[in-house]
């Protein structure tokens, strides 16, 4: 019998009617209907842990139709109406799954052009994951849980929380009502207008209709957090929310996000559209921080500083989040991407901004140390075939959460700052409050902004910014300039910088790159457009030397023919503060980079890297460990324990100089003291005794303190990294961990945990992590990455990753960047053929709902194969260099 047979037997037996089809067949909307205005009723039941709720949407019908499609996901759904010329007609709901789409059917009656309002009812349980509509904890000093619910809604989650057109293009404007118990307060988006008191001792918190604003950026918060306030000197109320035991910690949060904010209201030369901007440091968040218009959600460690026992690092972290969540209420809240290909539209510029608003607002943190960073770590995925373009076309939710990658954000922000740097920043100030102003409440694409910037300022007659920066945006990784100078002559050319064995990869790609130089003649920064694949620009005078890409600010890396390296390498020895230290930072990159591709033998490099002895500033030292470090860490997964160590004892000698420099001490500038952080951390890991001597007895002082005495807190992580290397020692800071109030102490012990080289120890962490028992789960990721980089706990991660996994994407989501970071960071360092068959076997294994077709799978496969072609093709020439220049042991070693 046939399935038509089977289906019509059914009908005559049950009497059942065939289900209607779903009347719509795409993961996007139809643009037909368009909300106009959200009524949200919210009434949570943290005792039980679900909620119920209201929705009254009014819409547009831009043709007359049949049904009206919108997004529902794990929503129990009832007594769905339309109201319409003052009539109430019911509707039917189908749903489908799949697409996370539900229809409202006219069964019989067209629904006619015009406007209307639908209403449903809804329920749900609490999300027990960290999206949606979830429910978190914490715990109190005494030991008692407390239980909140809050929202994290970017950027597909509105409709598991209620019933909405879940796509950023669909702006709406919001008015909730949130139910509670007077034990707990309710906060939103909108100031509060009056409290309702009902029935059964319940409240009812009325809220202000909010401006025209995408779903994702909804949030609601039902908990008993107190908070303090401030006002600017635009008179926006400013408030910080946190767990009562915990607002203490808050007033350098309140009076950062006061000065920022009034930064950016100037700057942007747009007021801040709301009365209030409430900063929630929430006990349970997966991201790092939400941008939610007036009310931006931050980790507890993202946004509270204890004065006594916060570091320099994580002052700076929390300034540089609320400077990156504020500069989003314009980028992003005000003008949003019309949909999530163009992300980077959102996140390149608010990280971008990060640096701009600090470099004036916070001069002291010395924010530009940074930023070189963001480039290089963007480049590291840039340079794989399996990168993509700023821009990419994204459908379904586990392709757009991937789009929350290095490339949307550090990328677009490199790519930002380059043109910034091309067009000047005055002109490149004009064109972005052109946009702002011009696309207000409004959804934008690429070009959207390259108008803008062409609107406002012409450089010279045939500049065309959108030309430009199109090659940037619309294809992926970045070009490898090749200079070869001969006399007044520069020859220039370009091509794709791939790693790789496929050239066939690397071919069709052409950008207009924006080049920067100096000369040993004129430290005046030169440019020059190249927009060919080969160009020839002539010097006014002959030169010793040219260095290109001035302070990186250009995203390309450059290659130097005809001598041009042995120039610099030269000039770093005899006199390396000739070159800022960002052309330092830049040139140990790139000499290493090329080392990768075959253009440049390895010697070349470690010769250059012996400069590093009379290094003092932070970006080329670390820039040097970001290069020398991988170098060891791929033996360790080879068992190579001989050449390890030689590598590692070269590094050390390295800066032995250096490292005894440091004194144990809060004093210096900010880089000054996280350089001491990084070489004191670095020194005792690799058990340098005259670190280890130190570190030690200060860890012996505080324990014997029961861990009152007061630490210097930019030491506190080597002290206790020093101290987690004992069963007794990672018992006490254990506990210490468990007991303490400080977001900042728990990190800095949580991190020193993973250190200890005790296995079971880091197996336990995992586990417990997982339970979201004696740490909790939203730190899972980063510890399991940690614990991976641990020479006791490569396997030990990855054994985990593979064995948790489909309970991971369960909680963290697929496409998550919590999913993407643990697939990468865990893998990134494997060298062998074996653990190369292991990752793709166990990839492999997987279904595309699982996960099989996760761009971060692909990186990490193409990370590991890069690995295994740089150690075959280079060990022997390592261990060459490496008995030639430093036969083992010089250094006291414990």
């Amino acid at each position: 019998m046939g399935l038509l047979q089977q289906a019509a037997l059914l009908l005559l037996v049950y009497g059942c009617s065939a289900p209607a089809p779903f009347p719509w067949s795409d993961v996007r909307l139809p643009e037909t209907v368009r909300p106009l205005h959200y009524d949200l009723l919210i009434s949570p039941d943290l005792t039980h842990l679900n909620f119920t709720g209201e929705v009254r949407i009014r819409i547009a019908v831009a043709r007359d139709a049949r049904a009206v499609v919108l997004h529902s996901k794990g929503l129990r759904l009832s007594g769905a109406r339309l109201l319409t010329s003052g009539h109430t007609r019911p509707l039917r709901v189908l749903e489908l799954p799949g697409f996370e789409q539900i229809a409202l059917l006219a069964e019989g009656w067209t629904i006619v052009r015009g406007a209307h309002e639908v209403r449903l009812e809804f329920a749900a349980n609490l999300s027990h994951s960290f999206h949606g509509f979830y429910k978190g904890y914490y715990k109190t000093r005494r030991g008692e849980s407390r239980v909140l619910a809050s929202t994290q809604f970017e950027p597909t989650h509105a409709r598991a929380a209620f019933p909405c057109f879940d796509e950023p293009a669909f702006k709406a404007n919001f008015t909730v009502r949130l139910r509670r118990e007077s034990r707990h307060i309710s906060i939103s988006n909108m100031p509060k207008m009056r409290t309702v008191e009902l029935a059964g001792g319940l409240l009812e918190d009325h809220f202000e209709t909010s401006v025209r604003m995408s779903t994702y950026l909804v949030a609601f918060i039902i908990c008993d957090f107190l908070s303090i306030r401030k006002t600017t000197k635009h008179g926006v109320e400013i408030a910080v929310y946190a767990v009562p035991e915990k607002i203490s910690q808050a007033e350098y949060a309140l009076n950062t996000a006061v000065t920022l904010l009034d930064f950016y209201d100037d700057y942007f030369d747009i007021p801040y559209p709301l009365p209030k901007h409430d900063l929630a440091a929430i006990p349970d968040f997966q991201s790092g921080a939400m941008e939610n218009w007036g009310l931006s959600t931050y980790r507890e460690a993202g946004l509270l500083f204890d004065p006594e026992k916060s570091s320099t690092s994580d002052k700076l972290g929390i300034t540089k989040v609320i400077a990156h969540e504020l500069a989003h209420q314009w980028f992003g809240n005000l003008v949003t991407m019309r949909w999530w290909n163009d992300l980077w539209l959102n996140e390149g510029f608010a990280k971008f901004m990060e640096f701009v608003s600090l470099s004036y607002t916070h001069p002291e943190l010395q924010v530009n140390d940074y930023f070189l960073e963001k480039c290089f770590k963007a480049m590291e995925v840039d340079a794989l075939v399996s990168s993509h373009p700023i821009s990419t076309p994204v459908e379904n939710p586990s392709e757009i959460r991937e789009m929350f990658d290095d490339v949307s954000y550090d990328k677009g922000a490199c790519v930002l700052n380059m043109l910034r740097d091309f067009l000047s920043p005055d002109a490149f100030k004009l064109g972005i409050i052109h946009y702002l102003r011009q696309y207000s409440y409004q959804n934008t694409m690429n070009a959207n902004l390259w108008e803008s910037l062409n609107n406002k300022w012409f450089m010279e007659d045939e500049l065309d910014v959108k030309s430009i920066m199109d090659t940037w945006t619309l294809q992926e990784g970045f070009p490898m300039i090749t200079v070869s100078v001969k006399g007044r002559e520069v020859r220039l050319s370009q091509e794709r910088y791939l790693k790789g064995r496929d050239p066939l990869k690397a071919s069709g790609f052409l950008w207009q790159v924006p080049l920067t130089y100096v000369t040993s003649r004129s430290h005046t920064v030169q440019r020059f457009l190249l927009k060919t694949r080969t160009d020839i620009l002539y010097l006014p005078e002959e030169v010793e030397w040219v260095k290109f890409n001035v302070d990186m600010r250009g995203y390309y890396i450059v290659h130097y023919e005809s001598g041009g390296w042995d120039t610099l390498v030269n000039l770093l020895h005899i006199n390396h503060t000739t070159l800022s230290s960002n052309d330092r930072a830049s040139l140990i990159s790139n000499v290493f980079q090329l080392v990768s591709i075959d253009k440049l033998p390895l010697d070349k490099a470690l010769n250059l890297s012996l400069y590093l002895s009379q290094e003092r500033e932070i970006m080329p030292v670390i820039q040097a460990f970001s290069e020398l470090v991988p170098l060891y860490k791929l033996m360790e997964k080879r068992d190579m324990e001989l050449l390890e160590n030689q590598m590692k004892e070269y590094i050390l000698l390295l800066f032995r100089d250096l490292i005894d420099s440091q004194s144990w001490t809060d004093e210096g500038t900010v880089s000054q003291r996280m350089l001491r952080n990084y070489m004191l951390l670095f020194a005792c890991v690799r058990r340098y005794a005259h670190c280890v001597t130190t570190a030690t007895q200060l860890f012996r002082q505080w324990k014997d303190s029961d861990g009152n005495m007061s630490l210097p807190s930019d030491v506190s992580l080597v002290v206790f990294t020093v101290g987690a290397r004992s069963e007794e020692g990672w018992d006490f800071l254990l506990e210490k961990y468990l007991h303490s109030m400080s977001s900042s102490e728990k990190r800095t012990i949580k991190s020193a945990l993973t250190f200890s080289p005790l296995a079971h120890k880091l197996q336990w962490l995992m586990e417990q992590s997982f339970e979201g028992g004696a740490l909790k789960t939203q730190d899972l990721p980063s510890l399991v990455i940690s614990i991976s980089k641990n020479p006791k706990g490569y396997r030990l991660a990855w054994d985990f990753l593979r064995t948790n996994w489909h309970k991971l994407i369960n909680k963290f989501d697929l496409g998550s960047s919590s999913i993407s970071r643990m697939v990468t960071g865990v893998t990134d360092q494997y060298s062998t053929h074996e653990m190369l068959k292991e990752v793709k076997d166990f990839f492999g294994s997987l279904e595309i709902e699982t996960g099989s077709g996760l761009r971060s799978i692909q990186l990490a496969i193409e990370k590991i194969e890069e690995n295994i072609r740089w150690m075959d093709r280079n060990l022997p020439l390592l261990k060459g260099w490496l008995d030639n220049h430093h036969p083992l042991s010089r250094l006291p070693l414990v």
